[in-house]
């Protein structure tokens, strides 16, 4: 599948060539002193445990980046279903370059797999309705390109990559600047002093702060937080289509078709990275 447009060279050229630093340091002495320079093998990707496979293509990435003359099968894509038993490609070049970039590339496709099986699922909880299933940025530090990518695959969608690309505004900034509706107004007034296009968001905890939010006129999406199935049906008939509406807080696969049937546009869950168990995956010799 096509790349997210945050997915670029530079990125990825980064997030790996710092991975390895961790990881490597001076030398992966484990296998220098047990396998020999020369030495030319082979390897698969064996698939575990049932998943949504991502991470591939980022695979791929990581065995060229650490050595550019291993040759790599793909057998399996990003977001096709893979089975116990599957394998997902071969590589096949320097058996030192194969064990060296072995688990940066494992944990890279468990951790994202874990990621996309579960968005998967939660768009699947929500299919016959016209919700839309977002992420958050509640990520692990530096591994929100490698996340996010997980969600695409999965089928769920991105929210705001990071604080830069959409204004959100929660309840420590309403707070902190006096309120909803000083809090939109100062925001507007500074996206023109700066001469930014964003879209705003606020967060409501009640239906008094929806029509708050709602009466300033400049609000584009309302976050409907922590609020009852009951409250979130009433402030989406209130809101009557005049902005966008996202249901948040503690939305899990248990609880998201329940939510999606209240009306609102969006459900935006930390838990769809955050609460993704890894899955089972391992490169094996092939023998």
């Amino acid at each position: 599948m096509k790349r997210p447009d945050y997915v670029t060279a530079e990125r990825l050229h980064h997030f790996i060539s710092e991975a390895f630093k961790e990881d490597v340091r001076d030398g992966d002495h484990s296998t220098l002193g047990s396998v020999p320079a020369n030495l030319q093998d082979d390897a698969h990707l064996l698939v575990k445990e049932d998943c949504t496979l991502a991470g591939i293509d980022l695979a791929v990435e990581i065995f060229k980046f650490y050595d550019s003359d291993l040759e790599i099968e793909i057998l399996m894509n990003d977001g096709d279903t893979a089975k116990v038993g599957d394998v997902a490609l071969r590589v096949k070049g320097s058996a030192r370059s194969i064990l060296t970039s072995e688990r940066l590339v494992l944990n890279c496709i468990q951790r994202m797999s874990g990621i996309a099986t579960y968005a998967r699922e939660m768009v699947e909880r929500v299919k016959g309705t016209n919700v839309k299933i977002l992420d958050t940025r509640k990520t692990t530090p530096n591994f929100r390109m490698c996340e996010k990518w997980a969600v695409a695959i999965g089928g769920a969608q991105n929210h705001r990559y990071g604080l830069y690309d959409m204004v959100m505004l929660k309840d420590n900034h309403n707070d902190y600047a006096g309120g909803i509706t000083k809090a939109v107004h100062s925001v507007k007034n500074y996206l023109n002093s700066v001469d930014k296009k964003l879209q705003i968001e606020v967060e409501t905890r009640n239906l008094d702060e929806v029509k708050e939010a709602l009466s300033t006129d400049l609000v584009d999406v309302i976050m409907l937080d922590n609020m009852s199935l009951e409250q979130m049906k009433e402030a989406v008939q209130f809101i009557n289509g005049r902005c966008k509406t996202e249901a948040s807080g503690g939305i899990t696969l248990e609880t998201i078709r329940a939510v999606a049937e209240t009306g609102v546009n969006y459900i935006s869950s930390g838990a769809i990275i955050h609460s993704a168990p890894n899955k089972d995956l391992s490169l094996k010799a092939i023998k």
